[in-house]
């Protein structure tokens, strides 16, 4: 019986309409909205702040850090892809420029780990090669660095590795930075 008197009680409240629940209407037709002027839609603000920080990265203009000319392997990379070969288990991740593992695959991992044999294999660097390219694309990273050791390169499981990222979509070779300037200021010396 409370409920009853509760529910009668919210009845007016949802009648309202400013109300944020749906309205009761004893009209046959809905309300007429009041019409909006389309061209405010259409007003860009003038300031503009990006808060993705790889939009740049994206549109090839961010900078890359080179670092020393001895340095090996080069600094000069947006996203790199490294290898770790263990004992018993292989580890595939990619790294951004800041140090940090964006993405990684590896037959640690149990749902990996299971549909292998052996978790060293040539088979095994193949999955993971396919699984990184597929997890790489997830997070919009289509183009990464590769610089492998020359046995590395040598090296069949690491071929196919290669391999299994180039089909599954990723280009394991970054696009050239664009830098700004003017093609006129640029012959002329000035800064």
């Amino acid at each position: 019986m409370a409920l009853r008197l509760r529910l009668w009680e919210l009845l007016p409240v949802c009648r309202n309409p400013g109300c944020g629940v749906a309205a009761l209407s004893t009209r046959p037709t809905p309300a007429v909205k009041p019409h909006r002027d389309p061209l405010d839609n259409e007003a860009v603000a003038p300031e503009f702040t990006n808060r993705n920080p790889r939009n740049l990265e994206l549109l090839a203009v961010a900078r890359k850090e080179r670092g020393w000319g001895t340095v090996w392997p080069s600094r000069e990379f947006w996203h790199r892809l490294r290898v770790i070969k263990t004992q018993h288990h292989i580890e595939a991740l990619v790294e951004h420029r800041s140090g940090k593992v964006v993405v990684s695959a590896s037959t640690r991992e149990w749902a990996i780990k299971k549909h292998l044999y052996r978790t060293k294999n040539v088979v095994a660097c193949e999955s993971i090669g396919r699984v990184l390219a597929e997890r790489c694309l997830e997070a919009g990273i289509n183009f990464m660095v590769y610089q492998p050791t020359p046995w590395e390169a040598a090296s069949d499981s690491l071929k196919r590795l290669k391999s299994a990222m180039t089909e599954g979509g990723v280009v394991l070779q970054e696009p050239r930075r664009i830098y700004e300037g003017n093609s006129s200021s640029a012959g002329n010396g000035s800064l």
